[in-house]
This record gives structure tokens, C-alpha cells and sequence, in this order.
């Protein structure tokens, strides 16, 4: 295993609760009390391979620096867990539009902490590229191998779990795809997202692809379907 975890929590217990049982599970682990602590780690080499992030800090928020992750190329495709007491579906939205792949609200139990960590690693293990040539579809092209979007030759930056979701709608072109589907197959199982969720992330997608993102089109009260062939008019 040896996965490196940082987790950045300004409890000291709680956070020392944690790490005991992640290093016990056999990861390695760092640990941060403020956001200033958790941005200096994560310019250090090696970077960590999953943050789990509380969203109250004591200098700055969580989403601040789950936001200056996603604009970091070093840091872009770590995987975050959000970890606060703020559980509200709004808040929850707001935390995966900034890229987190999953959400867990305090209190919550250790079995189900380390679940949640496994789960999420397991995605990122089972979602490593395979070599490939790429992916043309139109102005779109999707490099696999080295987990490159552009878009009319210009590079577009999008966060890892958009990457699984986009590859998801390639596989399946002119299938249409429910909630529940995308759900069960970029997200998994073990993630508790709603639907709302799915229609976030796509919404996101579809802004960062700009005008290739009418490649992916609504199927009103189902789900989603991308076209079969670039050139298909507006459905």
C-alpha cells in the first residue's frame, strides 16, 4: 500500500485520531493544522497521493485550497476528501464543483473514514490510463496515456474526475447515459453524491470544452448521451 495521505485538520485530536489509523492501515502519513501548513506540503516533493481537507481552517477555507490545487498542475489530480460538519447538500455541491471526489461530514466514524479513503484511492489505481494514440471526436481530442484534453488544438485543464467522466461518455457515443449509470460508474458505490451532482460536473465539462461541449447533450428527464458523430445537429 504506502499511499502518502495528508490530512490537513486543525483539531489536533481529531487529526491525530486519523493519522493513527491510516498509518495503522499501513499508508504514510503528514499531517497540517492551518492551510498555510497545508499549501507548504503540498509544494513538497513527493506529493501526497490523497488530502483529506477540512473546509474550517483557522487562516483560510478548504475550498481556497482545494481551489489552488485544481489550478496547480503538480497538485491538479491529487484526490481530495472534504471533511467538515457542514453537511448541506449547497455545501456539498459547492465542494465537488471545486474538484473534490468525495465529502464526508463530522461526526463521522473511523470504519466508514477509511471506506471512503479506500474507495477513492481504488478509483484513482483502476482509472490509470493504459497506452494509447488518443481519442479524435471532432474538435475533441483525449490522449489517455497522458491524461490530456484539447480542444481545436488548445489544451483544456480539467480535473481528474472530469477526465473519468468524459472518458465514460467516449466509451458509450450515441448511448444514452442515466444519472444513475454516471453515477455508479465514475463515481462509484461507495461515494455518497446525489444527483445533482452528475448535472454539476457535466455542467462544468461542458464550460471547460467550450464549444465541444454541445457534444454531450441533455436527454430531458433521463440522463445524458454524446453524440455519435461530431457533425449531428442540436438535439
Amino acid at each position: 500500500m504506502n499511499e502518502r495521505i495528508l490530512i490537513v485538520e486543525d483539531e489536533a485530536d481529531l487529526s491525530s485520531i486519523m493519522a493513527y489509523n491510516l498509518e495503522r492501515d499501513g499508508y504514510s502519513v503528514r499531517t497540517a493544522l492551518d492551510g498555510a501548513s497545508a499549501l507548504e506540503a503540498l509544494r513538497q516533493e513527493p506529493t501526497p497521493d490523497l488530502v483529506l481537507l477540512d473546509l474550517m481552517l483557522p487562516d483560510m477555507s478548504g475550498t481556497e485550497i482545494c481551489r489552488s490545487m485544481r489550478q496547480d498542475a503538480r497538485t491538479r489530480e491529487i484526490p481530495v476528501i472534504m471533511v467538515t460538519a457542514r453537511g448541506e447538500e449547497v455545501d456539498r455541491v459547492v465542494g465537488f464543483e471545486l474538484g473534490a471526489d468525495d465529502y464526508v461530514v463530522k461526526p463521522f466514524s473511523v470504519r466508514e473514514l477509511m471506506l471512503r479513503v479506500r474507495a477513492v484511492l481504488r478509483r484513482v489505481s483502476d482509472a490509470q490510463p493504459q497506452p494509447s494514440e488518443g481519442i479524435e471526436f471532432g474538435s475533441l481530442t483525449v490522449d489517455e496515456s497522458a491524461h490530456r484534453v484539447t480542444v481545436a488544438g488548445d489544451e483544456v485543464s480539467i480535473t481528474a474526475l472530469e477526465f473519468r467522466l468524459l472518458v465514460t461518455f467516449l466509451s458509450r457515443k450515441g448511448r444514452v447515459q442515466t444519472r444513475e449509470q454516471l453515477l455508479d460508474d465514475v463515481w462509484g458505490h461507495d461515494v455518497a453524491v446525489t444527483m445533482r451532482t452528475v448535472d454539476t460536473h457535466v455542467k462544468r465539462l461542458r464550460e471547460k470544452l467550450g464549444d465541444a461541449g454541445e457534444y454531450i447533450e441533455t436527454v430531458r428527464g433521463v440522463g445524458y448521451r454524446f453524440r455519435e458523430k461530431p457533425e449531428e445537429p442540436v438535439t
